[in-house]
């Protein structure tokens, strides 16, 4: 595993994005989670995947690693899986109006990203809480393109997105569920 981002990122509106290129979030939920079935983690454009923080500003706990294989599934409350095609020169991160900014480096290829979050509830209360209350762990791993997946839902945060955005295919998972599909 080689980690790739591991720090509090400063955001406002909640807005974390992987892209590649220029075209970043731009507050058209309906284009970044079109035909999804998860409301907080939007990968519908290609080469962006948008995460949405539950603290909606100040500072959120943000690591990325970047895998050979899949990795085993942690504890975290929340866990969302979508597909990213990467092509030459990598991708970037940023938060809202690039308050904060990086580069990652990833190799060309189809990914799989699992982002995995704990606190989500803390964080959406807690927005000018003192320190860390959310927590957010991103994996990627070499895979072929996949419909996304709600891999479990233990927040009313996350409930509430995937009801929001993503439940526009019928996605209506309440806290502490698991998908059909996931383990």
């Amino acid at each position: 595993m080689l980690i790739l981002l591991d720090e509090v990122v400063r955001t406002d509106y909640g807005q974390f994005t992987i892209l590649q290129g220029a075209d970043g979030f731009d507050g058209d939920a309906n284009r970044f989670f079109a035909g999804q079935t998860n409301g907080w983690v939007g990968a519908a454009v290609p080469g962006v995947v948008h995460v949405v923080l539950a603290r909606r500003s100040g500072g959120s706990a943000v690591s990325i690693e970047l895998h050979q294989d899949e990795p085993d599934l942690d504890e975290a409350e929340d866990i969302v899986e979508v597909s990213l095609e990467v092509s030459e020169g990598g991708l970037s991160w940023e938060t809202w109006a690039g308050e904060s900014s990086g580069t990652l480096d990833v190799p060309s290829g189809t990914y799989r990203v699992r982002v995995s979050a704990s606190g989500r509830d803390a964080g959406q209360a807690g927005e000018f809480a003192e320190g860390i209350v959310d927590w957010y762990t991103i994996q990627l791993w070499h895979a072929p393109p996949a419909d996304d997946r709600i891999v479990r839902v233990g927040s009313q945060d996350a409930a509430y997105w995937h009801a929001e955005w993503g439940g526009r295919r019928g996605a209506q998972l309440q806290p502490g569920a698991r998908a059909a599909s996931g383990p």
